[in-house]
């Protein structure tokens, strides 16, 4: 077998690793196949990249090879322990941004291998030099936009700048205007190829994916992430062609076009086109009532919670980005376990942008084992809040607010919400009155059916855990043919 046909070979079988691993995390139950199915194509892909290019590489390359891959290996080993679940969406975001940076770094090689040396006659025909020009501009281009955007979401999600939106005079006209600059400099760079173009497509890509992100506000940070990850998909699928990687095509392929899907589901939950999440995000003003009280809360206690769960026949729990702050699943799985012990119904809606990255709630749900038959997604348990005794809303917010299909003139109008308001009582867990990260208070908060269990979201699930009545011990009752039994019927 040649060299190029065993290539050709592990890049086939890897190819369907990764499609295995992706129709593996489409599920809960079969995530943990999928990752192992992921892992083991992208050590076949590294593995066969490296011997196979071995033989026309020199001996030093390779050495620095193998230790870029250790030092790679270790630093991600290292954040994988380290990481938290709520820091997650900003970890994603900094990998995306390494893959917008290596694509532009890809591209940049590739001009000074092919159009700055002029050897064009050796790597690339001279009737596809001009394709490869356009393939050189685009992958900088989409890759510097990742980079650069990806940075941004990450300062976002961390809390390191406003998750408010950036509002500059005419900001979607610098947005098109940098697209239509874009495509101008792309035909004069397929025709007259120099490093000046290459500077200025390079600066005007990382400008635009400052100000693309910069201008998404929080609330549609579920989306950015999403489209971050379409983004660096198709930058690593530009990268593919300029080195000739098939592999690299089809996983860039792939990624892109998942994470593309991906971004409509959540502009579908969000009831948002994807155009007007790069317009704008929520929290911008608009003639609501913003942080301003709607009236009376009241305030309530893990005792009288408690009491409230004892007496329900169902219970829905509604999770948020505050559960995963306050690190709170343990004790719920603990208090769904409790709850499920004493005959009642208890069942979780999962709003598909619930939390700052999709899907988030359902990993923190199944770290903590809770069973996947009751974790539901939003249209599957909308309905059933009419007919449910006690919903408890730990650490939700925006995906839980009346006002979106209440008030037309809310910036989340039209947005599909959990409609928990209908239960018969709502117990929501928070930290203060304040509004949530799309920056739109809430009139759940101030219904009358609602209480308010102010505190740690941990704290106050362990609370109402400990003020649960014991239920009688087995063991503890007497036996009917002990003598202490026998010595009470007499008397």
């Amino acid at each position: 077998m040649t060299a190029s046909t065993a290539t050709q070979s592990a890049d086939v079988v890897a190819a369907l690793l990764f499609i295995l691993s992706l129709a593996g995390l489409s599920q809960h139950r079969t995530s943990r196949s999928g990752v192992v199915f992921g892992a083991c194509g992208m050590a076949l892909a590294v593995i066969a990249t490296i011997v196979f290019a071995s033989r026309d590489i020199s001996g030093t390359a390779v050495a620095l090879i193998a230790v870029a891959m250790a030092i790679g290996a270790g630093l991600g080993l290292w954040r994988a322990r380290a990481v938290e679940m709520t820091g997650m969406p900003e970890l994603i975001a900094v990998l995306h941004s390494f893959v917008g940076l290596a694509a532009v770094l890809v591209g940049w090689n590739s001009y000074y291998e092919v159009e700055a040396r002029g050897s064009a006659q050796t790597a690339v025909a001279a009737d596809l030099l001009r394709i490869h020009h356009a393939e050189v501009f685009i992958g900088i281009f989409i890759g510097a936009v990742t980079f650069t955007g990806s940075l941004i979401a990450f300062l976002k999600l961390s809390a390191r700048i406003n998750s408010r939106p950036l509002t500059l005079p005419g900001k979607n006209l610098l947005n098109v205007g940098a697209l239509v600059a874009f495509a101008a400099l792309t035909v004069w760079f397929a025709v007259s190829p120099e490093l000046g173009l290459m500077i200025a497509i390079t600066a005007l890509a990382l400008l635009l994916g400052l100000h693309l992100v910069a201008s998404i506000g929080g609330g549609d940070m579920p989306v950015v992430v999403s489209m971050l990850n379409s983004y660096s998909g198709w930058a690593a699928a530009a990268a593919g062609f300029l080195l000739n990687n098939n592999l690299l095509i089809i996983t860039g392929a792939l990624v892109g076009s998942s994470g593309a899907y991906l971004s409509y589901i959540m502009c579908k939950a969000m009831n948002r086109s994807f155009l007007s999440v790069i317009a704008g995000g929520f929290g911008i003003e608009a003639p609501s009532a913003g942080d301003a009280e709607q009236g009376e809360h009241q305030e309530t206690t893990a005792e009288e919670t408690a009491a409230l769960l004892e007496r329900a026949s169902s219970v829905i729990i509604t999770p948020g980005y505050g559960m995963a702050v306050a690190q709170a699943q343990h004790p719920v799985a603990e208090l769904t376990r409790a709850l499920r012990e004493r005959g009642v119904e208890v069942r979780f809606g999962v709003h598909p942008v619930a939390g700052r990255l999709p899907g988030h709630m359902n990993v923190l749900l199944a770290e903590a084992r809770v069973p996947y038959d009751v974790v539901l997604e939003m249209d599957e348990i909308n309905d059933d809040f009419a007919h449910t005794s006690v919903v408890l809303v730990i650490g939700a917010n925006d995906t839980v607010n009346p006002a979106a299909m209440e008030d037309p003139a809310s910036p989340i109008a039209g947005m599909p919400v959990l409609r928990v308001w209908e239960a018969g009582q709502v117990v929501v867990f928070k930290r203060s009155m304040a509004s949530g990260y799309a920056g739109v208070q809430n009139p759940l908060f101030f219904r009358e059916n609602t209480g308010m269990l102010f505190g740690d979201a941990k704290q106050s699930v362990e609370s109402i855990l400990r003020a649960l009545t014991p239920r009688p011990s087995r063991t503890a009752e007497p036996d009917a043919r002990s003598p202490a039994a026998q010595a009470a019927s007499a008397h």
